[in-house]
């Protein structure tokens, strides 16, 4: 029987990035501490949440500083009928067993051209294979991008599970962080 994890409630602001491209439309969140240590683990967990009776799934993304932060996309921001700057009832609950991620095209072909990493591939768990995507899509150039799909085909085909010192809390290496706030 699958264990039942609690439901975690909140109120916390919605905000707007500071940085968002031209055009953007969403908001976010950034989880009080207290609320985020009750999560199963520091790094990327998701969740089935509802804010005012709307409810959603998505992944909360470390903070860097102990905690998360939410994405809200203006669809569900509007189902929900709250707006930048106001104070929501957040209520979220982890899933039992993590879903499967979503391969960017590139790197699912070259690991299917790589019979010896794609065989690694299929055989760790589904939150190694989110650390080996995350690895992947958190290159800022292509080029880099290319190289760390070569190399994660190799270090799989050469047995390697984990992506290398691949800190998922942001904590030690400063590798995640929620957006800043813009200033209203």
């Amino acid at each position: 029987m699958p264990k039942q994890l609690p439901t975690l409630k909140c109120k916390t602001k919605l905000l707007r990035p500071a940085d968002a491209p031209r055009g953007s439309s969403w908001a976010f969140v950034v989880l009080p501490k207290t609320v985020s240590s009750k999560l199963p683990r520091r790094g990327r967990v998701v969740v089935n949440g509802n804010i005012n009776g709307q409810t959603f799934r998505a992944t909360l993304e470390p903070d860097g500083q102990k905690s998360h932060w939410l994405k809200i996309s203006k669809r569900l921001r509007e189902s929900a009928g709250v707006a930048v700057g106001d104070s929501i009832a957040l209520e979220l609950t982890a899933l039992d067993k993590e879903p499967e991620p979503d391969v960017p095209a590139d790197f699912r072909k070259a690991l299917k051209a790589a019979p010896d990493a794609y065989a690694v591939w299929t055989d760790i768990t589904p939150l190694a294979r989110q650390d080996w995507v995350h690895w992947v899509t958190s290159a800022k150039r292509d080029e880099t991008r290319r190289r760390r799909i070569d190399s994660a085909c190799d270090m799989l085909a050469s047995g390697k599970r984990r992506a290398c010192c691949f800190d998922r809390s942001g904590v030690y290496s400063k590798g995640f962080a929620a957006p800043k706030a813009a200033e209203d």
